[in-house]
């Protein structure tokens, strides 16, 4: 095999089909590498349920080992099980899992102790060189050292614990709660973190199966919450849940079946982290809806708006103090967690926050959705630079419009904004709109498309 490594390796993390672009030999050039440039003497390893994950994992151990570092192999796990590992044992992560990708994918997430991200700026190029100067010229043999231990530890009902230690939902109403787990981590997590709660929990998909059988695991796409939507309605249940494939993301749908935004829920929780807090900074990025940081403001709180990506949101509530971030992929950031994200988390305050009051989830979160959005509508250009630049040039000098380059092109009017940002891997440009009403938004949208594939 041929690795190509600048294939593989992406902005945060390590992705690519299985056996084409990677393998277990590859991964243990990576499990050496990131043993050198973290300078860890001991690492912990996760990873989810996908064919090729436990031969990975463990070829990611054997380098690390051979470099005398210890590693302590936690199984399969959630990516934010991991992340609560790396957090409370203080020692850094890897992470394997492809998230949502096709099962013929998988991957590595890294992470420093505590479960700072490791990324492209953070460490992630250093590893990429290190593996593709071995590549080359073989890898060193390890000079000397003792090799580490390899020992196997469950960390599930620990990391549940944890959780349930920072969302009180001992007095809330019982509520019947459909969970899709999408055939992965969900699967493996809900019923230990459930269990013992006031929820009538009704499983769908909980079998662990990293080939998908039912539908992809990107609650994202709505092709893929259709199960959930229709189950919600046949069991009369209070609300939905459907997780990604690491289950680090989590997507809610309402009493009708009908999807709740994430910015609705990131309101939502953002305002329950602030009275638990007594105020702080709450991190959005710029494709949140409006809503966020008014909510926000109107609880005491201070809004801070960043770039898309969760190297961007981790880096700014380090830097900031935040107590919460939120983004519209439905990726929820905890200080309580580490900085890091947790899907779990995120279900656990909606849970709370529906069962501590009488009312359905559709009336509780409308406070919350105050706007109508486009969603993210994707289209293929030939070129990205000269189509923005075409935006920029049809708004700048309106009455009324102010524009910026925080990350892509973002256009604010007073009764609406978009954003177009361009994809990092495909030749896309992505344009999230936002207004008051749907009329406006709907026209905001056209126009902007009407030049995007003009």
């Amino acid at each position: 095999m041929t690795a190509d490594l600048s294939q593989l390796v992406k902005a945060y993390d390590v992705r690519g089909v299985v056996p084409d672009q990677w393998d277990e030999p590859l991964a243990e050039l990576f499990g050496a590498a990131f043993v050198q440039v973290t300078g860890a003497e001991a690492i912990v390893i996760g990873h989810d349920m996908r064919p090729s994950s436990p031969g990975l994992s463990q070829a990611f151990a054997r380098g690390a080992a051979a470099r005398g570092v210890h590693v302590t192999e936690i199984g399969l796990c959630s990516t934010d099980q991991l992340y609560y590992a790396s957090g409370e044992f203080d020692l850094p992560g890897a992470m394997f899992t492809a998230s949502h990708n096709p099962a013929q994918y998988n991957g590595i997430k890294m992470c420093r102790a505590g479960a700072t991200p490791v990324g492209q700026d953070t460490g992630l190029s250093q590893i990429r060189e290190l593996v593709e100067s071995w590549l080359d010229s073989g890898a060193p043999e390890a000079s000397g050292e003792t090799p580490g231990t390899i020992t196997q530890r469950d960390t599930l009902e620990d990391y549940a614990a944890y959780l349930r230690g920072l969302v009180d939902l001992t007095s809330i109403r019982p509520l019947k709660v459909v969970v899709d787990a999408g055939n992965g981590m969900g699967g493996h997590t809900v019923p230990t973190v459930f269990a013992g709660l006031p929820l009538d929990l009704v499983p769908m998909y909980f079998e662990l199966d990293g080939t998908f059988p039912h539908h992809e695991a990107n609650p994202l796409d709505p092709a893929n919450i259709v199960d959930l939507q229709q189950r919600v309605r046949e069991e009369g249940a209070d609300i939905g849940i459907a997780f990604d494939g690491d289950a680090d993301r989590c997507f809610v749908v309402d009493e009708h079946g009908d999807p709740v935004s994430p910015s609705a829920i990131t309101a939502l929780v953002a305002s329950r982290e602030l009275a638990k807090h007594g105020g702080g900074t709450v991190i959005h990025n710029l494709i949140t809806s409006w809503s966020v940081p008014e909510v926000v403001r109107e609880q005491g709180g201070t809004p801070v708006r960043t770039r898309v990506g969760h190297s961007f949101i981790k880096a700014e509530m380090a830097r900031t103090g935040a107590i919460f971030g939120g983004e519209h992929s439905a990726h929820y950031y905890f200080r309580d967690f580490w900085n890091a994200d947790t899907g779990m988390l995120a279900a656990l305050h909606v849970l709370a926050a529906l069962g501590g009051q009488d009312g359905p989830l559709s009336q509780l979160v409308a406070e919350y959705d105050r706007y109508v959005g486009s969603g993210e509508i994707n289209s293929t250009v030939g070129d990205q630079a000269a189509r923005l630049a075409a935006i920029k040039g049809a708004y700048e000098g309106r009455e009324g419009v102010s524009i910026d380059e925080l990350d892509g092109l973002t256009v604010t009017a007073e009764d609406s904004w978009f954003n177009v940002r361009p994809s990092n891997t495909e030749p896309l440009l992505r344009l999230n709109a936002e207004a008051r009403d749907e009329a406006t938004m709907a026209k905001v949208r056209d126009e902007v498309l009407e030049i995007i594939r003009g």
